[in-house]
């Protein structure tokens, strides 16, 4: 979608390059969202997860198993969007 609209991105793999709970930290703060809002429970639970667990706890655990986390995830100079739907993400670079 970015590529079709010539929008100029960086695509970091994370799965091979993880975000650090810093990362994690600091793009809860631009998105304005919570620990809970960007958790996929699912793959939380496949890592012996309920999702009730506390904020340090969970944070860490996205650390170490980055596929708890929701993404795709655009950040911008100091401001965030979650991409779900992916259309979230031109917020960015529209206003």
């Amino acid at each position: 979608m970015l590529k079709e609209r010539d929008i100029d991105f960086t695509y970091r793999e994370y799965t091979q390059d993880p975000l650090s709970r810093a990362e994690i930290e600091a793009a809860l703060r631009a998105m304005g969202l919570g620990v809970q809002d960007v958790l996929r429970k699912r793959d939380a639970s496949k890592h012996g997860f309920s999702g009730q667990e506390s904020d340090d706890v969970l944070l860490d655990a996205m650390a170490e198993h980055p596929r708890m986390l929701q993404r795709p995830i655009g950040l911008l100079n100091g401001r965030g969007a979650l991409g779900r739907p992916p259309e979230n993400l031109l917020t960015l670079v529209e206003g």
